[in-house]
């Protein structure tokens, strides 16, 4: 027997770098949990702005429809409109936690605005129309995620996004 060979029969975590199946926790070989393997599991990031892009793109699909386009026409409108929204979804949630959530919330309001703007401009209103229904859609939208980004997030990449406590003096408790 060696020296220092580990005991399997203890029922605690001897370091840092052990894991005991009795606590829940997997190892493998190399004594680190184990994860599922790359591919199976699809993140929220992913998932969330890829469902709003088929959903954008069926809704887009019925509207025009029933604003008289033929089916095929109105199908090829929903894919483009599915495939631009889904890439622009993505690519903003990429890149969300490098921005300032003010740029964040801006984003977020500019991608609704559009889209809104242009579903509206598909049921026959003027271009005018649709452009403020669109402004009137992003300005809801910066409020709201504004909000939500300030009220829900601890820690950003950039720094704290809390109130600030008041400053105590280093002799004051």
């Amino acid at each position: 027997m060696q020296k220092h060979a580990r005991r399997r029969d203890t029922g605690a975590a001897r370091s840092h770098g052990t894991v005991d199946a009795e606590h829940g926790a997997t190892a493998n070989d190399s004594g680190t949990p184990s994860r599922p393997p790359a591919g199976r599991h699809l993140s929220a990031k992913v998932v969330l702005p890829v469902l709003a892009a088929l959903g954008f793109g069926c809704y887009t699909i019925w509207l025009d429809h029933t604003s008289g386009a033929k089916g095929a026409q109105a199908a090829l409108l929903g894919l483009i409109a599915a495939v631009v929204s889904g890439a622009l979804g993505l690519v903003l949630v990429h890149f969300q936690s490098s921005m300032l959530t003010e740029t964040r919330a801006l984003a977020y309001a500019a991608l609704f605005g559009c889209a809104m703007g242009w579903l509206y401009s598909i049921s026959g209103p003027s271009v005018l129309k649709s452009v403020g229904w669109g402004l009137f859609m992003a300005g809801c939208m910066f409020v709201v995620s504004l909000y939500l980004f300030r009220t829900h997030r601890v820690r950003e990449s950039h720094g704290l996004h809390r109130p600030r406590r008041v400053h105590r003096p280093h002799g004051a408790h």
